[in-house]
Formats: structure tokens, C-alpha cells, sequence
């Protein structure tokens, strides 16, 4: 699984881990996705959205079937 967004295509970023003493240490910093249901181009389905994107509406997420007849 790539960790990368599928609506705005954020990724992994490099940076340091920095310790009291200051010793730099490699690290990657890496963004909050949530598998979820989104609708894409009037189609249903998984994908790995950050939550960026979720709070933001970019990602419309999708009504469950069941969830739809109940109303």
C-alpha cells in the first residue's frame, strides 16, 4: 500500500528527529490517511484519503446502501 492520499496526493515528507543534546536523526514524517469509502467520478469505492482532505469535503464520502433505503 502506498501511503499517499488519492484526492490531493500528499505523501511521506523527510525531515529530523532532533534530541535535547541536538544530534539529528533521519526520520520521516508521514500524513494521517483513513481507508474509506469515497465517491469517485459517481463510483463507490476504498481508497486512502488523508483526513486533510476528509475535513475539508474534497473527499465526498460515500451513503452505505442500507443506510440509503432506511430513509
Amino acid at each position: 500500500m502506498a501511503r499517499r492520499c488519492a484526492i490531493c496526493g500528499k505523501g511521506p515528507a523527510a525531515g529530523y528527529s532532533l534530541s535535547h543534546s541536538h544530534v539529528r536523526s533521519h526520520r520521516r514524517f508521514l500524513p494521517n490517511l483513513q481507508r474509506v469509502r469515497v465517491m469517485i467520478g459517481g463510483v463507490s469505492r476504498r481508497v486512502n484519503v488523508c483526513t486533510t482532505c476528509l475535513k475539508s469535503r474534497r473527499a465526498v464520502r460515500a451513503v452505505k446502501a442500507s443506510a440509503a433505503r432506511a430513509v
